[in-house]
Order: structure tokens, then C-alpha cells, then sequence
């Protein structure tokens, strides 16, 4: 018996309807969970801790973990980086203000912090999976690993901060003053009293 053309597009149909509707409600929860920062860190600390103790657990993997540490200095370099790179802003000067008479422009990230947390949750959910397939258990010296990435990783933020000294921004709100903005009119109302 030939399967005719309709019935596989009908056997398909419930499949594209599940994954249609799985997506829209993952985005739904994704889109929740956008105002809770602290929350969403906990979460992918509590994924990333997971990982770690997988890891010890089978002792392997550590080829898969320095790439996901590697992974994981890149997108920090995207989040740490202005969107405009000041060095490649050459025809108008520079995107970020040097001298305090110069126009206030915010800075924006390359990488925005909920694209930045999703990203890195996502590796350690890959990773995660690439634990439980042997292929991926390639034999190394992992002290070498280890060693490399901490070189690696302390060069780049070397590298990242003589930029942000050179362009004078720091990507960061801690330390930065915030503005109240008006306050309530019953309290104005209270102080004329």
C-alpha cells in the first residue's frame, strides 16, 4: 500500500501543530520571565552547578567544557563591548563621550543582558546533553585545558578593559548616579504645609 502525498501531509500536520504550539508557549514563559533577572541567574546557576557535578561525576568531558568555556568568554566579550565600537567610528569621532562636554550617549550593550543570560543557559543545556553521548568524551590532560582557558580568559579581559580605559565607559550601573525623577504631589503638598 503507497502512502499518497495527502496522507503524509495529514501525518505531518499534528506534528507541526505541537511544535507551533510548544513554541508559542515557550516564548510566552520566556517573555515572563524577562523582568525577573535575579530569578533568571539563579535558574541557569542552579543548570550551570548541575553540569559541573555531571562532570565530576563521570570524570570526562573535558573537551566539551573547555569549548563551552570558550563559548562562554565570547559572549562576556559581547556584553562587556559597546554596540558602536569606538576604534572602527573614525568619520564622526568618537560613539561615546571623552570629555564632559561632550553629548551624553548611553551605553548600549553588543550583547543585552536577557539575549546574554539566554545564551549561556542554552550552552549549558547543550552541553548538559553532550555529556550523555561518548563520542564527545574525547581523552585529554584537562590541567593543560584549564590552564590554557585561564590564559586565554585573563589576556581577552585584559585586552576588554584596556579598551574601556582607552574609550572611558564602563558597562556597568554600579557606582553610576541615578535620578529620582518628580516626586509625588502629596508630598510637595505636605512640605508647604
Amino acid at each position: 500500500m503507497e502512502a499518497s502525498p495527502g496522507n503524509a501531509a495529514a501525518a505531518d500536520f499534528p506534528l507541526a501543530k505541537w511544535r507551533s504550539d510548544f513554541s508559542r508557549t515557550f516564548q510566552y514563559y520566556l517573555d515572563k520571565s524577562t523582568p525577573h533577572a535575579v530569578e533568571r541567574w539563579v535558574g541557569t546557576a542552579v543548570v550551570a552547578a548541575i553540569y559541573v557535578l555531571r562532570v565530576y561525576y563521570v570524570q570526562g568531558f573535558y573537551v566539551v567544557t573547555y569549548g563551552l568555556g570558550i563559548y562562554l568568554i565570547n559572549l562576556l566579550i559581547g556584553f562587556l563591548s559597546p554596540m558602536v565600537d569606538p576604534e572602527l567610528e573614525v568619520s564622526d569621532g568618537p560613539a561615546l563621550p571623552t570629555r564632559g562636554s561632550d553629548e551624553f550617549k548611553p551605553f548600549i550593550r553588543r550583547l543585552p543582558e536577557f539575549k546574554f543570560w539566554y545564551s549561556i543557559t542554552k550552552a549549558f543545556c547543550v552541553a548538559f546533553m553532550m555529556t550523555f553521548f561518548s563520542v564527545f568524551d574525547v581523552p585529554v590532560f584537562w590541567p593543560i585545558l584549564l590552564c590554557y582557558w585561564f590564559v586565554l580568559f585573563a589576556l581577552t579581559m585584559k585586552r576588554q578593559i584596556l579598551h574601556m580605559i582607552k574609550y572611558k565607559y564602563v558597562p556597568f550601573d554600579i557606582g553610576k548616579q541615578r535620578y529620582g525623577g518628580k516626586k509625588s504631589s502629596a508630598s510637595s503638598s505636605l512640605a508647604k504645609d
